[in-house]
């Protein structure tokens, strides 16, 4: 029996789905990069793991900035300069600290919103194949499928979720300039008016004083 409050083994399929989890390591971050400023990521991987690097500039200027990974030696292993979005696949050569940086430094007054996704590692299958005699079940290949389409749709909502704030922002860009032009037309408009009215008044007056001068 189990020690009281503990919830004794897991079951086999939790167990897998935990498994699974740990196995692979995926960092995604939102974060504001300030102009001319430069933010750096480190990762700890070991040799022979696969990782993907995704970034895309949600927010300011025009929507780019500059992306550099490194290795623990610090060859250059992805450069790319003013970039809006871009993703990297690479096998890591060695153990040790990979470094990854973005950088607003050639902007001079726009700060950008950045996010990316860093995955370490491929998801294990859900169910081995070794140390198995039979196929799948009906059931397991189920849970394989729903597995695939799950991931499928978490990364559609991502791609949906950038979009749609990267719309926002545009949009929301738009309507501050279209306000700006026309709180500024306003004006000219009001300014053009009153200037009419004082040339016509002027106008009107000149008019009087010539008349009046003749008829004397």
């Amino acid at each position: 029996m189990p020690p009281r409050g503990s919830r004794g083994p897991l079951p086999p399929l939790l167990l897998m789905w935990a498994l699974a989890a740990c196995a692979a390591r995926a960092s995604e971050i939102t974060f504001e990069l300030p102009d001319n400023a430069k933010q750096c990521f480190y990762e700890e991987i070991a040799q022979g793991t696969k990782c993907t690097l995704e970034f895309q500039v949600i927010t300011g200027g025009h929507y780019d900035v500059d992306c550099r990974l490194e290795d623990p030696d610090g060859v250059v292993l992805y450069k790319e300069m003013k970039k809006q979005y871009d993703s990297f696949t690479f096998t890591a050569s060695r153990n040790g600290t990979y470094k990854f940086c973005f950088s607003n430094e050639f902007s001079t007054f726009t700060h950008k919103t950045v996010y990316f996704d860093f995955q370490v590692g491929e998801d294990p299958p859900l169910f081995p194949s070794e140390n198995r005699v039979t196929a799948l079940t009906q059931m397991e290949s189920a849970c394989v499928s729903i597995h695939e389409a799950l991931k499928s749709v978490i990364d559609y909502q991502t791609h949906f979720r950038l979009r749609e704030a990267q719309g926002r922002s545009r949009a929301e860009d738009l309507n501050t300039r279209v306000a700006y032009w026309s709180i500024g037309e306003a004006i000219i408009l009001l300014v053009v008016s009153i200037g009419q009215v004082f040339l016509l008044k002027s106008f009107f007056s000149d008019k009087r004083t010539t008349t009046t001068r003749v008829g004397s």
